[in-house]
């Protein structure tokens, strides 16, 4: 498998083919490097459409054009910065939960502490135009998990989001600012001083579009798409019942990640979404610590890999005693896998599940604890 860039960012900027075909076909053996080396026929036989074809078809026969472009400016912004990265599926550092999701970005653009990709994340999501009372629970529950040593991601808007990075970046704990725009462009611009303190505090700016991507309304939603996809739970503060946090939320139900949410006052508008959302599975909370003791199973299992969290907080790994529940269909998946690497192809066809339903299934085994993922497929590890 490639780790080029430049070959990710090709194939990123291809049209009409987005990231949960790229990653269809890379698991199917169509790496970057493959697919921009093939032939026409080739490319027809995939089924891919006729403007991704005629797009291959200028990049392998010209110099110039949308693609080359696209290319040449991502690699003058990463040589611009000593903290900037272009970080593509395959790269070590890209987050390992967003690798799992079922349409992951090709390639993230991410400038500060790299390492923090790789820390457990909690996700802290909610209005901008929240209450007196949503921004001071935004900002004390980033401030107590962050003491605990989770990462705290958002999505840097107006509003709970900024209580949450603010709050990180008041103890020098590292925070995640997710954008909505071109990495290169900051929005909103009344949080400029906050983005340059994640910085300067041990953290970092992610954004999966190109450079000079406008803050437009269909940029928010991939934004929202990262946010859940690189985290283990996502709590929302306030939301209205249609908002992009109520989004969010959603999208890491789908990911099967933990969701949480905070009740409010019913006369309040804002507390209506959260109800929601409990309403439809997401856990109460009243406390930080609750949060910390529900995913206390899942983060010790994470951590055996070599996070430096400090445990102590979030009690003892799998092995140590944590009994750890699975499903029927997590079942049956893990009786089909040994202790050496099965792709995903092969485990398909002895477990009878799709790619698709297998992938969800193999997500959540993984954040059980037991499977792992390596180069070619997966592994049991217990």
């Amino acid at each position: 498998m490639t780790a080029d860039p430049k070959d990710w960012i090709a194939v990123a900027a291809l049209p009409c083919l987005g990231p949960a075909s790229i990653k269809r076909l890379w698991e199917h053996g169509w790496t970057p490097e493959k697919l921009l080396t093939a032939s026409t026929i080739e490319w027809q036989r995939l089924g891919l459409k006729q403007k991704t074809i005629d797009a291959l078809n200028e990049y392998q026969h010209s110099s110039q054009g949308l693609i080359h472009t696209t290319i040449a400016n991502a690699l003058q912004w990463q040589s611009s910065y000593d903290d900037a990265h272009l970080l593509p599926i395959t790269h070590g550092d890209y987050p390992h939960l967003l690798r799992e999701i079922y349409d992951p970005p090709p390639i993230l653009f991410v400038r500060g502490n790299v390492d923090a990709l790789s820390l457990p994340q909690i996700a802290i999501v909610g209005s901008r135009s929240a209450s007196k009372s949503g921004l001071k629970q935004s900002y004390g529950f980033a401030l107590e998990l962050a003491q605990n040593g989770l990462v705290i991601n958002s999505g840097l808007a107006l509003g709970v989001d900024a209580a949450a990075h603010q709050a990180c970046v008041d103890i020098s704990k590292p925070t995640l600012a997710v954008f909505g725009t071109g990495i290169d462009r900051m929005y909103p611009a009344r949080n400029r001083v906050l983005a340059s303190e994640i910085l300067q505090n041990g953290g970092a700016w992610i954004s999966e579009l190109f450079l000079g991507a406008p803050p437009i309304a269909p940029h928010f939603p991939k934004r929202n798409r990262l946010i859940s996809g690189m985290s283990a739970g996502v709590l929302v503060v306030e939301a209205a019942p249609k908002s992009g946090s109520l989004i969010t939320a959603r999208m890491a139900m789908e990911h099967g990640r933990e969701v949480f949410a905070l009740p409010g006052p019913l006369n309040n508008p804002l507390s209506r979404g959260c109800h929601l959302l409990i309403k439809e599975g997401a856990v109460l909370v009243e406390t930080a610590q609750e949060m910390v003791d529900h995913l206390a199973p899942l983060l010790g299992c994470y951590l055996n890999e070599g996070s430096d969290l400090d445990s102590a907080h979030l009690g003892p790994p799998a092995e140590q005693g944590v009994r750890v529940e699975l499903s029927g269909d997590e079942i049956q998946v893990l009786e089909q896998m040994g202790y050496e690497v099965c792709c995903i192809d092969q485990l398909s066809v002895q477990s009878g599940f799709s790619i698709a339903e297998l992938s969800q299934i193999l997500v959540a085994l993984e954040l059980k604890g037991v499977v792992e993922q390596r180069e070619g497929g997966y592994i049991k590890c217990c």
